[in-house]
């Protein structure tokens, strides 16, 4: 009579791969549904970026090498959006910083109301980007009925003498368009850097105090310097949305008057010209840049956390 076998011992290796595959295997819908959705887009955008493909003429697509990232490096209207670009992101990113790190300081302190009141600074973070784009457009700036010029009214009726009645977005369109911007783009750095605020080494604080530090010592000694991961951390995740803004400038210039940034000359490009392979290759050298400056703002993130998990 043949004795039953015996199975054969799981060796660790074998079990600790089964393991890992079966807390992975839930993951792998997601994982393929975002490498459909983002990288296969992005593939087909880099093959057309190497090909000469104009819809208005259908029949004379070629390949082109790197002949459209030349063309998008060398010609002038996209060398001015790539000016435009930087121009915007870093007079907004910057200003932002300055006004969230003043309002975080303010609502670090104690106050009555201090929730609704922070509530109420993050609300223009959650309007929608084209609806916060009108809004300046209309309420705000228009020339006739516009808030800006009301008040420049009530204000020469109550010191007595003529306003000025500025076209806003005529007179001063990249300013106008930024400020929208800085409205918006100000509670999402106040958030970062009042958590980090609110992750500060007391105990620091109070040994300070004692030995004789005002308030301007202690802001640029401790404050400063443990809001320095923040500070950072909000100005590269707010260059990397805004590098890639479209909705204001669309919205309040039509690109005109000199705001036409990278994303909106994308969209002249590959709709109104028609120029695929030029569109293209503009939109891979836009992903590539931000693809830097994530690759940044990750490593800031990591440091953040390594730092926080040594403290506790």
């Amino acid at each position: 009579m043949t004795a039953p076998a015996v199975p054969a011992a799981t060796s660790p290796g074998t079990a600790s791969r089964a393991k890992a595959w079966a807390t992975r295997a839930p993951l792998l819908p997601a994982l393929i549904f975002m490498i459909v959705v983002t990288q296969l887009p992005f593939v087909a955008t880099l093959v057309i970026s190497l090909f000469d493909w104009n819809a208005l003429y259908p029949d004379d697509r070629s390949f082109n090498g790197l002949g459209n990232f030349s063309t998008v490096l060398s010609d002038s209207a996209l060398r001015s959006s790539v000016t435009t670009t930087v121009l915007l992101t870093a007079s907004v990113v910057l200003i932002s910083l300055v006004l969230g790190l003043a309002i975080a300081l303010l609502l670090d302190r104690k106050f009555r109301g201090r929730g609704l009141v922070r509530t109420m600074m993050i609300t223009p973070f959650l309007l929608v980007p084209v609806a916060a784009a009108l809004m300046w457009k209309h309420v705000l700036y228009n020339p006739e009925y516009g808030l800006l010029n009301g008040m420049l009214v009530w204000l020469g009726d109550l010191l007595g003498f003529t306003p000025p009645q500025p076209d806003w977005i005529s007179e001063m369109p990249l300013p106008a368009v930024a400020l929208s911007l800085i409205w918006q783009w100000t509670p999402f750095m106040t958030l970062i850097l009042l958590a980090g605020l609110q992750s500060r080494p007391l105990e620091q604080y109070e040994a300070a105090r004692l030995d004789g530090a005002d308030n301007w010592q202690i802001f640029r000694h401790l404050t400063l310097p443990h809001l320095r991961r923040y500070l950072e951390l909000g100005a590269l995740l707010g260059s990397i949305y805004i590098v890639q803004n479209f909705d204001a400038v669309f919205t309040i210039t039509r690109g005109g008057l000199g705001t036409a940034n990278l994303p909106y000359a994308i969209y002249e490009e590959f709709y109104q010209a028609q120029d695929y392979g030029v569109a293209s290759a503009a939109g891979v050298l836009v992903v590539i840049g931000s693809l830097i400056i994530a690759m940044f703002a990750l490593r800031v993130v990591s440091s953040l956390f390594r730092e926080e998990g040594s403290r506790a």
